[in-house]
């Protein structure tokens, strides 16, 4: 499960809750239309792919730490 359907998930309850059952079917309809619009798409699959390479670094750096060995190239 993606973090951003949880996100939305969580602000429809909450905000649904308040508001009421036809209030929250209108957010989830709006919610929706914005998740699945080209332009949140676009930054959503740019973001993932930050996070992924962050995650590779961060991963070869502990793996360099805790070997000893030194990496001065960036990637």
């Amino acid at each position: 499960m993606k973090l951003s359907s949880l996100v939305y998930g969580a602000a429809g309850y909450v905000l649904g809750a308040r508001a009421g059952q036809e209030r929250y079917e209108q957010i989830v309809r709006v919610a929706r239309r914005v998740a699945g619009s080209q332009t949140v798409q676009s930054v959503a699959g740019v973001a993932q792919g930050q996070v992924d390479r962050s995650k590779v670094r961060a991963k070869q750096a502990i793996t360099d730490r805790l070997t000893g060995r030194q990496n001065h190239t960036r990637r």
